[in-house]
């Protein structure tokens, strides 16, 4: 990981391509040379130092007349510098002491802010407002339905016995009349007729 971390990095350097990051305070420089500050107008942010070099033979000092925080340096001699960082956002207008004429400014703006990182919105439930009736007043709510009380249960199916051998009692059915035939009664009423007279002539004969 650290190795293709380090390869990215030489690649970016080798593309010329800079890295994104946070913002790092930043050293201006102005130069103190033939009784002039050079830049004469130099902008920053908060946060930034400015290096003042001295590079003349005769000795000059930085001392704001108009600024946000006041301040004064020492007597700087060919060589030496001074640093200042700047906290307050304005404009510093300052000039050299020793010589009035040499007068410049430095432009302080604010730090850069960075944006906090994004929150997932909170979600809130929608709110439900009850259905507006033709009057304008609006509908009583309707109370969500739920199953009565006096509902029977679902009646489950009795279980059956199982399949096996019945008593021959119940396996034995009723045996069921025969019906008489009505043609079969005319015969037999026929027949008895018949046999009777054929009774009663024999009977006078003897």
């Amino acid at each position: 990981m650290r190795r293709a971390a380090l390869a990215v990095a030489g690649l970016l350097v080798f593309l010329n391509v800079p890295f994104a990051g946070p913002a790092t305070a930043a050293t201006q420089q102005v130069m103190m040379q033939d009784y002039a500050y050079s830049p004469t107008a130099l902008t920053v942010r908060v946060g930034d130092t400015v290096t003042w070099m001295q590079h003349d033979q005769a000795p000059h000092d930085v001392v704001t007349t108009s600024a946000p925080v006041a301040f004064r340096s020492p007597q700087l001699s060919a060589g030496q510098s001074w640093s200042y960082t700047f906290r307050q956002p304005g404009t510093y207008q300052y000039y050299c002491s020793v010589h009035p004429d040499m007068r410049a400014s430095v432009t302080v703006l604010p730090a850069p802010t960075t944006a906090p990182p994004s929150t997932a919105p909170r979600t809130t439930p929608p709110r439900t407002t009850a259905p507006q009736t033709t009057t304008g007043k609006p509908a009583a709510a309707v109370p969500a339905t739920t199953p009565s009380a006096t509902t029977p249960p679902a009646t489950t199916p009795a279980a059956t016995p199982a399949a096996g051998p019945q008593p021959a009692v119940q396996q034995a059915t009723a045996a069921t009349p025969a019906t008489l035939d009505p043609m079969l009664l005319v015969a037999g009423v026929v027949t008895g007729i018949a046999v009777l007279c054929l009774l009663l002539l024999s009977s006078r004969r003897a």
